[in-house]
């Protein structure tokens, strides 16, 4: 029976290529998007043409109803997920602290903590051994500006990934005698549309002389590091994390 992935943010970015990838590793794949559904509809083409099913429900994790009705269609269509990955994330445009108002954290935060949470606390209702499942993999993907703050430009995206961070390692512990692990990956300056929604569409080029590495990555890399912690090779890594960043 093939295995069944949940990716949410799967139209763009680092879920779309963690959505590709899993395709070719022969997952049957359910993503959520937002908005751009003709996005959406090309990494579905792409994964069906790997010979497996694919589906795309467009939700808010933010919102517990949109949660709740994405992993039931996932559950109708392709049955029940055995591996989720938390990659939908939102930032805003560059500012310092000063200078941000409450609507805007909390549009950061809604999405960034409380959807990872709520799709969290559903995967693990249906995977929970303990719950009457039968196991299962959460890679959360955090950032690596959760270590190094993101100062001058996105402190509370960096803070909204800290939250997830201590989600990560809690959650580890306490679904860990109940078939779930669960990790996170912290990529670096990754070359994905994100950039422009926080109003430096180039940023990685600005910033990537900073990198050990010397270049930005890639969404695809930070997708091998994703289905590796899903794979049955990383069968005793749970509370961990792979900094996907060039060394920053």
């Amino acid at each position: 029976m093939s295995k069944v992935i949940l990716i949410t943010g799967g139209s763009r970015g680092i879920g779309a290529a963690t959505a590709r990838a899993a395709g070719q590793r022969g997952y049957d794949v359910c993503i959520s998007y937002r908005r751009d559904e003709p996005s959406a509809e090309r990494v579905l083409e792409d994964i069906r043409g790997y010979g497996r099913r694919a589906l795309a429900v467009r939700a808010d994790v933010a919102e517990e109803v949109d949660v709740l009705r994405l992993f039931a269609e996932c559950e109708q269509h392709l049955g029940t997920p055995q591996a989720l990955v938390n990659n939908a994330g939102v930032l805003e445009r560059q500012s310092r602290l000063e200078d941000m108002d409450a609507g805007r954290l909390q549009r950061v935060f809604n999405v960034n903590v409380i959807g990872t949470l709520l799709c969290a606390r559903e995967a693990v209702r249906r995977m929970s051994t303990a719950l009457g499942g039968d196991g299962g993999a959460i890679v959360n993907v955090s950032s690596r500006a959760a270590c190094l703050g993101s100062p001058d430009e996105y402190v509370d995206y960096a803070a909204s990934k800290g939250a997830v961070d201590t989600l990560t390692v809690g959650l580890a512990k306490e679904v860990g005698g109940t078939g779930i692990r669960v990790n996170a990956v912290r990529p670096g300056v990754i070359y994905t549309d994100i950039h422009a929604s926080g109003g430096e569409p180039d940023r990685v080029e600005r910033v990537k002389s900073g990198v050990p590495m010397r270049r930005g990555g890639s969404a695809e890399e930070v997708a091998r590091a994703i289905l590796w912690l899903l794979s049955d090779e990383a069968s005793y890594t749970t509370g961990s994390f792979i900094e996907v960043s060039g060394g920053r």
